[in-house]
């Protein structure tokens, strides 16, 4: 890996690299999608079963669209038991850790007669977008699902591409299952989520569509944000390392790769204050690569988007890892919690040397679905509260809008609205006028 020494040039042409890896600088796509999105809100199943003849080769129909139970069945049998039995103790990892977020609704009243409260509603029906082939996930499943069940969602359906022969991929299946989806649908690309966002004869209009997926998709998830709620429009993994001088070289080498193996486009980089220590990583990093199964995909992932920056003080790296706002962030230090602090920007945060981010990728319980391209400025991982919505409660008796009803007329009428005030005053007309309410 190149090494770097950190800089406010270098930053800033870091940053701006980065950045053309966001979703948003793919607008040559977007005509393409939108036309996609278009035809299935119009067309609902005849435009969905000609796109997935066109891109998945399989003939979809209203009889073979939904997976069956026995086809749920049949995928435990494919699968290694002891895998099953790690989907289930991660899938208890990650609702123990989610049902620590519910939240109730809560009310405030007054002497006077003032009530004011706000009301926890979950929403209706989510849907859960799933990535098919070589980029099947199930672990994706498990951390998309499991908050919505958690947060109380009536209803959950999941749309995934079938292969050729109709098949999905049964992990993805066992996950589901065991995630507790109530519906799956054999239908992917951006006309499942244009699917999923106006409804079709086949699959339900939902409120709110979560999950990855690739270019396509996350365009698509765009273009129908406002018709329905989402939860973001993600960009390629990537995981950022801060170490000094007592890090393990051959830890943070093995941690970098995690992220550069997902695709070309994913970015792993390294700051440090110790020279010996980028050094060494950089070394290391090449001898993985050697027996790695996907060192293609890594080494181009590393050639574009790959950096070991090295710092004159830690407080330097902390700076650049606060702008970089990395969707993983690895503190491998001294004294990681005190640099924890210092952390503004950045979708998950690993602490210490054994806290690696496949370990938060798959089992610990915290969500894997986090913000990328510097979004952990403003986003937050998937959690509870994406499932729930917040209605505002409110309630004064006379007596207690009598207090103010000439504030709200003042601030009405500054505002030129005069039929405002004119909804507060008339509820006090009698008085001022000197009469009473009989």
């Amino acid at each position: 890996m190149r090494i770097i020494p950190l800089s406010g040039e270098t930053r800033e042409n870091i940053l701006n690299n980065l950045l053309k890896r966001s979703p948003n600088n793919y607008s040559e796509y977007e005509q393409t999608v939108n036309k996609i999105v278009k035809r299935v809100r119009e067309e609902g199943d005849r435009a969905l079963f000609e796109y997935t003849r066109a891109f998945d080769k399989f003939e979809l129909s209203e009889k073979n669209i939904r997976v069956t139970s026995e086809e749920i069945r049949a995928a435990y049998e494919k699968l290694d038991p002891a895998l099953v039995e790690v989907l289930r103790k991660s899938a208890e990892n990650i609702r123990s850790f989610h049902v620590k977020q519910l939240r109730n609704s809560w009310f405030d009243t007054r002497e006077d007669g003032t009530i004011l409260g706000m009301k926890l509603t979950p929403i209706s029906r989510a849907g859960v977008y799933v990535p098919g082939g070589k980029a099947a996930y199930p672990s994706s499943v498990l951390m998309n699902v499991i908050p919505a069940k958690v947060a109380g969602v009536e209803s959950i359906v999941m749309t995934t591409p079938p292969g050729p022969d109709g098949s999905i991929n049964p992990g993805t299946l066992a996950a589901a299952h065991i995630a507790g989806v109530d519906t799956i649908y054999k239908a992917g690309g951006a006309q499942a989520i244009a699917a999923l966002a106006f409804g079709t004869n086949s699959i339900p209009r939902v409120d709110k569509i979560t999950g990855p997926g690739n270019i396509f998709v996350a365009l698509a998830k765009k273009a129908v944000y406002g018709y329905v709620s989402i939860d973001s429009i993600a960009g390629p993994s990537e995981i950022l390392v801060l170490a000094d001088e007592t890090a393990n070289p051959r830890y943070v080498a093995a941690d970098l790769l995690s992220q550069a193996e997902h695709d070309e486009l994913a970015s792993a980089i390294l700051i440090t204050t110790s020279t010996q220590l980028a050094q060494e990583v950089s070394r290391q990093v090449d001898g993985f690569l050697e027996r790695l199964s996907r060192r293609e995909i890594i080494q181009k992932s590393l050639d574009s988007y790959g950096y070991i920056l090295v710092a004159d003080t830690m407080e330097d790296a902390v700076s650049a890892a606060n702008e970089i706002a990395s969707e993983h962030l690895e503190i491998l230090t001294k004294n990681p919690f005190d640099i924890m602090t210092r952390i503004r920007n950045a979708g998950a945060i690993f602490l210490g040397e054994y806290a690696s981010e496949p370990l938060g990728d798959y089992f610990a319980g915290p969500n894997h679905i986090l913000p990328t391209n510097g979004t952990a400025r403003f986003f937050s991982p998937v959690n509870v509260d994406d499932f729930v919505k917040k209605t505002s409660i409110i309630s004064y008796s006379r007596e207690a809008l009598e207090k103010v009803h000439r504030n709200i007329e003042i601030f009405a009428e500054s505002e030129g609205l005069t039929a405002h005030a004119n909804s507060i005053k008339v509820r006090f007309e009698a008085t001022e006028e000197g009469g009473s309410f009989a």
